[in-house]
């Protein structure tokens, strides 16, 4: 059933309770998350993307309750990965040669995902525009690599609204549709872990189209993103978080990753946390086991983190494997003016923490000289160590 977000916009997409994982198995859902689809009713008929595949019969079950299919005009697919196009080649076999408009860079994604170079494909860029009647039209901004090459952003005149697709969206269920009717601190949580797992790698791209958009002066009533909220009250307080996230973002606070075998690596974690506290007492500490926590969540603190101290025992001459695997996860992320520190035990070899420091450098990270390094179990002869690392990180 569809549901009006201002006027003749509705949204007809798919509120998704169940789902608990997303991009593959690669990014956690806590909280539900929904595909978010708009239909507009003005002088043209048209869609702003569809919906997931295992939802696209529902989809147009529901749409045709709504609307006869052969009076869409068009749609506008603003970016083509599967959670918003998923179910464009059910709806072009009720509805064949229905023109889409969207980028070039969406041509070839759609045509390789899909495999019809035949469809009715209108490309547009930045500034090119569609009168929609009524005094309405739709302007298009492309939105390249936030957080595929082929995204663009949809602007709405005479209402006011922008579909903004993946920008300024967060994986989080909200059956009555709006950021006013979301649990506030869950919602922004949300926002906040969408952001660093999913567009921290792009944050240049995103300062730069943060600006432009800012240099459109357009008046914003509604964003309408393509997951969670619909921002309708204060909408453009999301931009401005963006903003601030695009721009090498840190609170104070810094946080302790590690994984251990024997309890020795753990020990020293803890440690190292009471160190930091009792070093500096207005910061915020965190401390997570990698095999213990969810990693986008890490990667969430991590991104609010001025600084880290990663620690594995050595293992086989490198790493524990779960240490490893999360690392690379990290070295994606891209992350700017952040500190790191490394600790760990050994029993043989010792070579964790040149490890651990030849990554981190890698990922983009300033590694401090200081290190703790533990033969086997840790005893209190390694405090002054810990003290060192803990005072260089706290002056990050």
């Amino acid at each position: 059933m569809k549901k009006q977000v201002k006027n003749n916009i509705y949204w007809v997409g798919k509120i998704d309770w169940e789902l608990r994982e997303f991009h593959g198995a690669d990014y956690s859902i806590h909280n539900g998350s929904s595909q978010n689809a708009y239909l507009v009713q003005e002088e043209k008929t048209f869609l702003v993307d569809t919906v997931w595949e295992p939802h696209k019969n529902e989809f147009l079950d529901n749409l045709k309750k709504e609307i006869d299919l052969k009076d869409l005009d068009f749609i506008v697919i603003n970016h083509g990965e599967v959670d918003h196009s998923g179910a464009l080649p059910a709806l072009l076999e009720e509805v064949p040669g229905l023109p889409i408009y969207c980028t070039q860079a969406a041509v070839k994604s759609l045509t390789g995902m899909y495999h019809h170079p035949e469809w009715n494909y209108n490309v547009v860029k930045t500034g090119d525009s569609i009168d929609i009647g009524n005094g309405k039209s739709l302007v298009f901004v492309e939105m390249k690599m936030l957080h595929w090459p082929d995204s663009m952003a949809t602007f709405m005149t005479g209402d006011n609204v922008l579909f903004s697709n993946d920008a300024f969206g967060q994986h989080y269920a909200v059956e009555e549709l709006f950021n006013d009717k979301a649990d506030q601190c869950s919602m922004d949580e949300e926002a906040l872990k969408y952001y660093a797992n999913i567009l921290t790698p792009y944050s240049s791209f995103a300062k730069r189209k943060l600006k432009e958009i800012g240099d459109l002066n357009l008046t914003f009533d509604i964003i309408a993103p393509s997951h969670g909220a619909i921002w309708r009250d204060n909408p453009t307080q999301i931009i401005e978080k963006y903003i601030a996230w695009a721009d090498a973002y840190k609170e104070d606070q810094i946080t302790v990753i590690y994984d251990t075998m024997w309890d020795g690596t753990k020990k020293l974690a803890h440690k190292l946390a009471k160190e930091i506290r009792e070093k500096s007492p207005d910061t915020v500490v965190k401390v997570y086991n990698i095999s213990l926590y969810d990693k986008n969540d890490i990667i969430t603190e991590v991104f609010k983190s001025k600084a880290i101290a990663v620690g594995s025992p050595t293992v086989g001459n490198a790493l524990l494997s779960s240490v490893s695997g999360w690392l690379a996860f990290l070295h994606e992320m891209k992350f700017k003016d952040k500190k790191a520190g490394v600790f760990g035990c050994y029993g043989w070899s010792g070579e964790g923490n040149k490890k651990l420091r030849e990554i981190l450098t890698n990922s983009g990270f300033e590694v401090v000289d200081e290190e703790v390094k533990s033969l086997y179990n840790p005893t209190d002869e390694i405090d002054d160590q810990i003290e060192a690392l803990a005072e260089s990180l706290v002056k990050a």
